[in-house]
C-alpha cells in the first residue's frame, strides 16, 4: 500500500501540492488525471523519492520515503519501476545498454545469464523482438521507444510501477498498445499501478479507480464509473474537454 499524507511542495512561488493526501491500494491500478500543472508529476517524483516535500510523508508498506535514508531509500526504489515522459533512453547507447543501465552489477557478475533472461522476458511483456536491441533509440518509433521505457522499468520485477504520461505523443493505435503493455505488465509482476493519464475514454478499461488533481489536491476519488457520472463542476469540466466521454454517456 501506498499511503501519501499531507505533501506541501512549492516550487518558486507557486504551490504544486497543497496538502495532498491519497491511498493507493496494493495491486490495484490507479489512474491519475487532472489538467497540466495540477502537480500530478510532482506528485509522483515524490512517491519514488525524486523530490522531498515541504511537509508531509510518503509511505510504502508503512515506511517512509521522505524520511528514509540512502540504504532504506534504495531498498524501497528496488521496488519500484519508473516510466518517463519521453521513455529517457540514452540516444549514444544501443536499446540493449540501456536496458542493462537498469541491472544490478553485482547480481550480473554472479549470474552470467541474469542480464540475458531479465532482458529477454521483459521484451516479450512489451511485445518486442529481441532484434531491437542492436538498434539505437533514433531508429525507433516513439511507440517502440515507449515500450523500450516499460521494459527497462519492469526489468526488476517491481512491486510498484508509476508512468508518468505513457501514451502523449502517440497516435490512436499505439495508445491502445501501450494500455496493453501496461495491463500485462501489471498481470505479470502483480504490481500496484499509477498511471499519469489524459486519455478520459479509456479509463473504464485500464483503471480500478481514477483520482482528479485540482488545485495541488485530490478533488475526486473513485471508481472509473462513478467518475464519469460525476456531478462535480470541477469534474465535469475536466471531461468537458473529452466530446466522446458526453457522447458515450448521452
Amino acid at each position: 500500500m501506498i499511503r501519501v499524507e499531507g505533501l506541501h511542495k512549492t516550487l518558486g512561488c507557486q504551490t504544486v501540492l497543497a496538502g495532498t493526501e491519497l491511498v493507493i491500494e496494493t495491486g490495484e491500478v490507479l489512474a491519475l488525471v487532472g489538467p497540466s500543472g495540477t502537480g500530478k508529476s510532482v506528485l509522483l517524483k515524490h512517491i519514488v523519492g525524486l523530490m522531498l516535500p515541504d511537509a508531509g510523508d510518503v509511505l510504502i508498506d508503512g515506511r517512509s520515503v521522505v524520511h528514509a535514508g540512502y540504504r532504506d531509500l534504495r531498498e524501497l526504489r528496488r521496488r519500484m519501476g519508473y516510466v518517463f515522459q519521453d521513455a529517457a533512453l540514452l540516444d549514444s547507447l544501443d536499446i540493449r545498454a540501456n536496458l542493462r543501465l537498469a541491472l544490478d552489477d553485482d547480481l550480473c557478475a554472479r549470474n552470467p545469464i541474469h542480464e540475458s533472461t531479465r532482458i529477454a522476458h521483459a521484451l516479450r511483456l512489451v511485445n518486442l523482438d529481441e532484434r531491437v536491441l542492436a538498434r539505437l533509440p533514433g531508429e525507433l518509433s516513439g511507440g517502440m521507444r515507449k515500450r523500450i521505457g516499460v521494459a527497462r522499468a519492469i526489468l526488476n520485477a517491481p512491486d510498484i510501477m508509476l508512468y508518468d504520461e505513457p501514451t502523449t505523443g502517440l497516435d490512436p493505435q499505439n495508445v491502445a498498445s501501450i494500455h496493453d503493455v501496461l495491463l500485462r505488465a501489471r498481470d505479470a509482476l502483480g504490481a500496484t499501478t499509477v498511471v499519469i493519464t489524459h486519455d478520459i475514454p479509456a479509463l473504464s478499461g485500464l483503471a480500478d479507480r481514477v483520482a482528479l488533481m485540482h488545485g495541488g489536491a485530490i478533488r475526486f476519488l473513485g471508481t472509473p464509473r462513478s467518475f464519469l457520472e460525476c456531478d462535480d463542476p470541477v469534474v465535469n469540466a475536466f471531461i468537458g474537454r473529452s466530446s466522446t466521454v458526453h457522447e458515450r454517456r448521452s
